[in-house]
């Protein structure tokens, strides 16, 4: 018995008529009724009773559709699962991630994934958290890494990382030696921050007004590097998240700050909505799993 007869039954079953079903099975009546007599020779019994108003099935013939329904949904099942498969192998995913990020953590992230499926390529951006944002609802990046947006019906989220700021100063500012300082007390102090494209600068402004103080601003930048050098060379102070506070390579020292104690957090986010390759279905699903497991250095 083979598929092809199988698939030549149901369509004569379902159409009711051999006319009908070669039509839509673009063959001749002649070839189909030939594939259908096949297979009740290989049976050996009758599967339709033909009268001249319409086709009935015979007992062998109902428990033949019965079963071969059940072979016809299994047969697309499995073209649908090989198609999802196939389709996992390729891809091209684009991903924007801020410049305040542990870049080694993501790389590893992407790398993992890489291994598992390696035809899938990537096109990275830096960028603000707000520009990534606006371009994932732009249509422009598939996934962002960024600061915890506000709420925002166009966006879909999953926060992986919750976490204090830390005051950050040069090696022979006043402040060496303690343990933690009140963010009151950075009221005269001169910030280096990054640029109004990055929500962490939003995040350290709110809450110094939330404290009573405007901060001073001296330079911004969209480079950590630029900001970790201008605090070196004793041009100001900043703030950043702990993560990145334990990467930090210049001769520079971080303290705790308390009264508020500012956190930080950060979310894998895609467009709501949007239509989904498999891959990039499977992409959320893989991020999901590691970032649960694994947490920043």
């Amino acid at each position: 018995m083979e598929i092809k007869q199988l698939q030549f039954f149901i369509e004569v079953t379902r159409t009711g008529s051999f006319t009908s079903a070669a039509e839509n099975l673009f063959i001749t009546q002649p070839a189909l009724s030939r594939t259908i007599k096949s297979l009740e020779d290989e049976l050996g019994t009758k599967l339709f009773v033909r009268t001249r108003k319409k086709l009935i099935l015979t007992d062998a013939g109902r428990v033949l559709k019965k079963h071969a329904l059940k072979i016809e949904e299994q047969l697309q099942q499995l073209d649908k699962e090989m198609d999802k498969m196939l389709m996992l192998k390729k891809g091209h995913i684009r991903i924007g991630l801020p410049t305040v990020t542990n870049s080694t953590f993501f790389s590893k992230l992407l790398a993992s994934f890489h291994q598992e499926y390696p035809e899938v390529t990537f096109q990275l951006e830096e960028d603000g958290s707000k520009p990534i944002e606006q371009k994932i609802i732009n249509g422009l990046l598939d996934f962002g890494i960024v600061f915890l947006p506000d709420k925002n019906e166009s966006i879909d989220y999953y926060t992986f990382i919750n976490e204090k700021l830390k005051l950050v100063i040069p090696a022979s500012h006043r402040f060496i030696g303690k343990q933690e300082v009140s963010l009151q007390e950075l009221k005269e102090e001169n910030f280096i921050m990054f640029n109004r494209d990055f929500e962490l600068r939003s995040l350290i402004i709110a809450a110094c007004r939330g404290v009573g103080f405007q901060p001073t601003i001296i330079s911004e930048t969209s480079q950590l590097d630029f900001i970790q050098e201008m605090v070196a060379s004793n041009l100001g102070i900043t703030l950043l998240p702990e993560s990145i506070c334990m990467e930090l390579t210049h001769d520079i020292q971080t303290i705790s700050i308390t009264n508020p104690t500012i956190r930080w957090s950060l979310a894998l986010i895609w467009k709501t909505d949007a239509y989904m390759s498999q891959v990039e279905k499977e992409f959320i699903r893989f991020a999901k799993v590691k970032l649960s497991k694994a947490s920043l250095p």
